[in-house]
């Protein structure tokens, strides 16, 4: 049970309790993700200090945890009375869950220390189960970009693009996108998170297509470069560097190495190839269902393991001609990276596969 190892963590720091406000945090937990809810955690009990939005959900929806319902705004008064009852001195919180103001108040009564990895390391050791969640949510993102590919044409606007992903993603049975799709043509796909425009297609443009879905709690992340008809040898050159590069790294990656050296196997390639001030961010994040690590950069000293599932996204930018990036999401099993995408990373060009 996830929520054990928690319990294990908290009694091997010594802290008395643990205050989890961050969404994707509470929803591994167990809890609901609602910004309503608190989850507190000991060594010996959890707890969900929630308003009456979530009556209803917390009765069906979760299990295990005392529940204490409270007037909706006063959460904090509730909780600081219940752990002064239990006498909690110390407490651990998340770096990215409880405001700075409600940071402040629990600091004024309790000893606080913020734990700024240690849950994402115990998350980011996926079970069996979670990796299928993943590698259903990837097989799913691989089904509706194959859909886009015969809708996308000269004339098309980015933003038409966009929401063909969105109305594919959920007509299929996703709960939600993963983040908001990134649809970036012609000199446009030189923007790393370029959002989809009103810019229209035209022959020849690079388009960068990025988008993950959520499926039963869990994210798939890709990225594919196309091209609408011929694109010039430059544009052509990049992308090969990009695909040896992506390739190399997710072929490099296994248990037992860091982030950075990962990232160093495609930076390396990029920058030999006369382009590594282009590629201007780390080489991935990790996968799951928001927040994960491992991240994979110049400066990650994170050590690879065992059913980590991590995102590898190299890139080259060129202003003004247009850009290139390709990601998949890759599992570490039995040792060695394991890609979970099967969309085929050869250039694809419109023009010669669709009318």
């Amino acid at each position: 049970m996830r929520i054990k190892k928690l319990q294990q963590l908290l009694k091997e720091s010594g802290k008395d309790a643990i205050i989890i406000k961050n969404r994707e945090n509470k929803k591994y937990f167990g809890s609901l993700g609602g910004s309503g809810i608190y989850l507190v955690v000991t060594p010996s009990s959890q707890v969900q200090f929630f308003d009456g939005r979530y009556r209803q959900e917390i009765k069906d929806l979760t299990e295990g945890f005392e529940n204490f319902e409270v007037p909706q705004g006063s959460y904090l008064p509730k909780m600081f009375s219940w752990l002064n009852q239990q006498n909690i001195k110390n407490l651990a919180i998340e770096p990215n869950g409880l405001s700075i103001q409600e940071y402040c108040q629990f600091s004024e009564g309790f000893k606080v220390e913020i734990w700024s990895s240690q849950i994402q390391e115990l998350r980011a050791i996926k079970s069996a189960e979670e990796i299928q969640l993943i590698r259903n949510a990837c097989l799913m993102t691989d089904e509706i970009f194959a859909e886009l590919l015969p809708e996308i044409k000269v004339g098309m606007c980015e933003n038409e693009l966009g929401a063909l992903i969105h109305y594919l993603s959920l007509k299929k049975g996703a709960a939600a996108m993963a983040f908001d799709p990134i649809v970036a043509s012609g000199p446009r796909s030189a923007l790393p998170h370029g959002r989809p425009t009103r810019r229209a297609f035209e022959t020849g443009d690079f388009i960068t297509i990025d988008f993950g879905i959520v499926l039963d709690d869990y994210q798939s992340d890709m990225t594919r470069t196309i091209t609408l008809g011929e694109p010039s040898q430059e544009l052509k050159t990049i992308y090969q560097v990009v695909k040896e590069a992506q390739q190399a790294a997710a072929d490099f990656i296994r248990a037992g190495v860091t982030g950075q050296e990962v990232d160093a196997v495609a930076r390396k390639i990029i920058t030999e190839a006369g382009y590594g001030e282009y590629f201007s961010h780390g080489l991935g994040h990790g996968i799951g269902m928001g927040g994960d690590v491992p991240i994979l950069n110049p400066k990650s000293q994170m050590i690879l393991k065992e059913n980590m599932v991590m995102s590898v996204e190299p890139g080259i930018y060129l202003p003004g001609l247009g850009g290139v990036r390709i990601e998949d999401d890759v599992v570490i099993k039995n040792g060695i990276g394991v890609a979970l995408n099967q969309t085929t990373k050869e250039l694809v060009s419109i023009g010669d596969c669709y009318v």
